[in-house]
């Protein structure tokens, strides 16, 4: 008798395993891509994406305005939407709950009872605090008062002055991703070129509402309006609505106004932190805020009004630097050419290469190569020897005259609208070059100013937009704290309040983490620029300091002088008095300068008043003459000087601005 198989049950039938389903290759669209992995692009949490979406809004409300050297007068509102009119503006009714122990927030008689005595008990010690004078905390909303499900939505609108969109690109501008107009090798604010696109992806996700545009150009005697969402699947603009308006006023910019999920109570302080940030980086542009609630008390309107009308250049497109590329960088510029043979290619596509070096670098690619053989022709292998050719061969670096910092003087002026120092340092270094690409660092160092803790206070700035977050691991922070020896240069790094502005710009900026928060410190050659810009601030500092100390010790040498002179006076004239009696009794004879000095002693013509008030005298000459002379020695002249800044004439005209460090002079013709 044959044996059981072990692969057979008790009833006789085997166990087959399951066959395993066959795997179907499957496309993500970009836009479907960044949905799924919305924190790579800023989108965290809601209200990290209520900030990331006020600061996209923003920045592409600068570049519009800065595109047409129009000075950017920007708008930008945050309209708290509670439940009810959410609900009712997508056609929601409202329901009442029927059971309530289903719900995240629901908690048992016990439990709300223990809760609101705990939170009397939290409301009696403020009370005491108060009570006594001591810094109040709030009360931290406890979990049971606001569940996972209880969302808050709001509605943020950005208006500008700018160029305005086209009618017919507004909807694949908004909604198409990877499709925008910042392409290119230049310095720009973006960093992902998404932009409002993923606003509109988080607002599809979180509310299901649409986006609203109005544009318009200069010139146009209509407004676009466009109402749109994005088909997440198929990376299209799904277009609601889209046609022309009247534009009575002959206005020009965009207004966008958008609806998403967000937490304004978590990120209030950090919208606010970056809205001052970009008003201490962009002195020129004029900001209004406006936080609109249905409980008046959280409203909030700030204005942050332009100190200069002096702009930086617009930054332009530049070429590569041949260090700077890769084999499918080269392939791109071969197909996207329009020249025809190789030497056209290099002298053309690059940058510092002339005619000569292009001869003597096809000369160097072996005998296959030829100043007249096609572009197009060139195979994968002479790609890769051209390539390896850019590796090794000694370039000329690349200027920065692509480039537009914001100057020092728009950053001396953004600080000291700001934080209103006691004294500041600006500092704009030259041009220099990581891995073929150019970069300029700028650096201001504060000392004092309102709304500023001691210690060390550090704003970076990367392409002119504030970063916020991961600071710890920026280049910056780590220099402030680990490469400046701030006692060198007569400040307190831990008592006195220091602000340290670091604007990096550059045609590529190397972020760090999916977020691109922070500059790391592992490029050498953007960390000694930023350490020596930082040390060139603390050098001016530390003469304005010791200039200071100076005055303060001059003013305590005086106040000590002056507070000797009633003592001194009254010893000076009791032994004024002994002598005038001895010279009266002719017990001793004095010369003739000394008698009359004695005599008028006698007669009270001079008292302990008159011997007061010329010692006075002369501790006022003496401090004059040491003023004089420290300001005669330090180039300053004798009379007091302050700050002016010179509003901008009405009438418009002809003129030409001549820059300094700072100021600068604008000549009227």
């Amino acid at each position: 008798m044959e044996s059981e198989s072990p692969t057979e049950t008790k009833k006789g039938k085997s166990k087959t395993p399951k066959k395993a389903k066959e795997s179907i290759l499957k496309q993500k669209s970009p836009a479907e891509f960044f949905a799924e992995n919305k924190n790579i692009a800023g989108f965290d949490n809601p209200g990290k994406c209520l900030y990331t979406t006020v600061r996209e809004l923003v920045e592409n409300a600068l570049d519009s305005a800065e595109a047409i050297s129009e000075l950017p007068v920007i708008e930008i509102t945050i309209e708290e939407i509670v439940k009810s009119k959410f609900n009712s503006m997508i056609g929601l009714v409202d329901r009442e709950r029927v059971d309530e122990a289903l719900y995240d927030d629901y908690e048992t008689a016990k439990a709300r009872e223990k809760r609101l005595a705990k939170e009397a008990r939290a409301q009696e010690i403020q009370a005491k605090n108060a009570a006594l004078g001591k810094k109040v905390k709030e009360h931290a909303v406890s979990k049971s008062s606001k569940g996972r499900g209880e969302a808050s939505f709001y509605r943020v609108t950005c208006r500008d002055n700018g160029r305005g969109m086209p009618h017919d690109d507004i909807p694949n501008m908004f909604g198409r991703v990877l499709s925008g107009t910042k392409y290119g090798l230049k310095q720009t604010r973006g960093k992902f070129g998404l932009g409002a696109k993923m606003a509109l992806i988080w607002s599809k996700m979180s509310t299901g509402l649409p986006i609203e545009i109005s544009s318009s150009m200069r010139g146009q005697n209509y407004l676009s309006f466009c109402r749109l969402d994005i088909d997440i699947h198929r990376n299209i603009p799904h277009i609601h609505l889209h046609e022309k308006r009247d534009n009575k006023d002959k206005w020009h910019g965009a207004e966008i106004q958008v609806v998403i999920e967000g937490n304004w109570t978590t990120y209030r302080s950090k919208i606010l932190h970056y809205m001052r940030q970009m008003a201490v980086i962009t002195p020129y542009a004029q900001f209004l805020f406006k936080f609109v609630s249905d409980a008046p008390d959280k409203n909030v309107t700030i204005k942050f009004a332009r100190r200069t009308d002096v702009m930086p250049p617009v930054p332009v497109e530049t070429k590569h630097h041949p260090s700077s590329v890769d084999i499918l960088l080269i392939k791109r510029l071969i197909a996207e050419t329009s020249k025809q043979n190789l030497m056209q290619f290099l002298q053309h596509e690059f940058v510092n290469i002339g005619k000569p070096l292009a001869e003597r670098l096809i000369g160097e690619m072996g005998p296959e190569f030829s100043p007249k053989m096609a572009i197009k022709s060139l195979t994968d292998q002479q790609i890769v020897r051209i390539h390896q050719l850019f590796r090794q061969a000694k370039f000329d670096d690349p200027s920065g005259d692509c480039l537009s910092p914001a100057g020092e003087y728009n950053l001396r002026l953004g600080i000291i609208k700001e934080l209103h120092p006691d004294m500041v340092a600006t500092y704009s270094g030259s041009a220099q070059v990581f891995e073929g690409h150019p970069f300029i660092v700028e650096a201001g160092v504060s000392v004092g100013g309102k709304d500023v803790k001691q210690g060390l206070n550090i704003f970076r700035f990367a392409n002119r937009i504030p970063l916020l977050f991961e600071q710890g691991g920026d280049v910056v922070t780590r220099t402030a704290l680990k490469r400046i020896s701030w006692n060198n240069y007569k400040i307190n790094q831990t008592q006195d309040k220091i602000g340290v502005f670091v604007s990096i710009v550059s045609t590529k900026i190397p972020f760090k983490g999916t977020g691109k928060e922070y500059i790391g410190d592992d490029i050498s050659e953007i960390a000694s620029a930023v350490k020596s810009a930082i040390q060139q601030c603390c050098i001016q500092l530390k003469s304005k300091i010791v200039k200071k100390m100076q005055a303060r010790e001059q003013q305590e040498r005086k106040r000590n002088l002056s507070k000797y002179i009633p003592d001194a006076s009254n010893a000076v004239y009791e032994v004024l008095q002994e002598m005038a009696k001895s010279h009266a009794s002719k017990k001793r004879r004095y010369e003739e300068g000394d008698a009359d000095i004695l005599q008028k002693v006698s007669d009270h013509l001079i008292t302990k008043e008159t011997l007061y008030e010329k010692l006075t005298q002369h501790v006022e000459k003496v401090d004059y003459e040491m003023a004089l002379e420290y300001a005669t020695q330090t180039g300053v002249r004798e009379e007091p000087r302050e700050d002016i800044y010179l509003q901008s004439l009405d009438g418009k005209g002809n003129f030409f601005d001549f820059h300094s460090p700072i100021f600068v002079f604008r000549l009227f013709l």
